[in-house]
């Protein structure tokens, strides 16, 4: 066992292993949710501007017993508000939906690149961060391509890359560019189709040698190649499960065993950021 370990980006900013992820967390069920989450150890949540939830998020945020300063808090900017003058409309409305002063960490949700704004969108954040609205910015399912225009564009490099990982779809490649220009790697769905994938055999035998659970054994693997996993629970107990796998360390074995799960067709649907579009 070791102490749960924070990940740092290339600037010096630092995200915990594990965070709690919110999609489909409404109401004030969804609010107790998060309050809940925070009181028992959680430092990262994150939702989006196409979640609906970022007033439940900022509610449950404003209800925990932490201090404010010691949660990060991400949302995302959606594809139909990549002009530059809605962006920083939608930037602000985040920021007031969540009730916040600042947000802690915002991204562009997907590049949408036959639309082709992705630049605009990263240059309004850009803005936004200089004028203290957000501290951190980044991006989501950016291919390489996508991140290399950015920053050559504006001079600014994303400090978070929120990209689809887990053992079906190992996005190796993309976590060796990531660590390589100092970008973080935060894993959206990862236990995958978690039905499926938690009974493998090779999930089910770390799982054994360890004493904990297939989900567990899978979320230890994240932490174990240096990705932030983001699962949703809205329950108090699979909340400190997914916790506590931070703290579980795996060796390189285990670790090869689970990523050799890959599969070609790993997408857990058609999201290729090349062709997908989300508005």
């Amino acid at each position: 066992m070791t102490d749960a370990p924070m990940f740092t980006a290339h600037n010096g900013f630092r995200l915990p292993a594990v965070g709690l992820g919110t999609y489909g967390l409404r109401g004030d069920a969804g609010a107790d949710a998060v309050t809940a989450a925070i009181d028992a150890g959680y430092r990262l949540v994150d939702t989006a501007f196409n979640y609906e939830n970022e007033g439940v998020v900022g509610a449950g945020v404003a209800a925990a017993s932490v201090d404010r300063s010691e949660i990060i808090v991400t949302t995302k900017l959606p594809g139909r508000h990549h002009a530059a003058a809605k962006a920083r409309t939608s930037i602000e409305e985040s920021r007031r939906r969540l009730g916040l002063d600042a947000t802690d960490l915002h991204l562009i949700h997907w590049p949408n690149p036959s639309v082709g704004r992705y630049v605009e969108a990263w240059s309004a954040l850009v803005d936004a961060q200089q004028r203290g609205t957000v501290r951190q910015i980044g991006v989501s399912n950016f291919l390489p391509e996508h991140l290399e225009r950015v920053e050559s564009e504006t001079g600014v490099r994303p400090v978070v890359n929120q990209i689809e990982v887990h053992p079906y779809f190992p996005q190796t490649e993309a976590l060796a560019l990531h660590a390589e220009r100092g970008i973080l790697t935060v894993a959206w769905s990862p236990l995958g189709r978690a039905k499926e994938l938690l009974q493998e055999p090779v999930i089910l035998e770390v799982a054994a040698a360890h004493g904990i659970t297939p989900a567990q054994a899978v979320l230890a693997w994240h932490v174990a190649r240096g990705t932030v996993a983001i699962p949703k629970a809205a329950s108090l107990d699979h909340q400190r499960s997914n916790l506590a796998a931070a703290q579980v360390a795996l060796d390189d074995a285990e670790v090869e065993a689970i990523t050799a799960l890959g599969r070609a067709d790993g997408r857990l649907f058609d999201a290729d950021p090349a062709t997908h579009e989300e508005m």
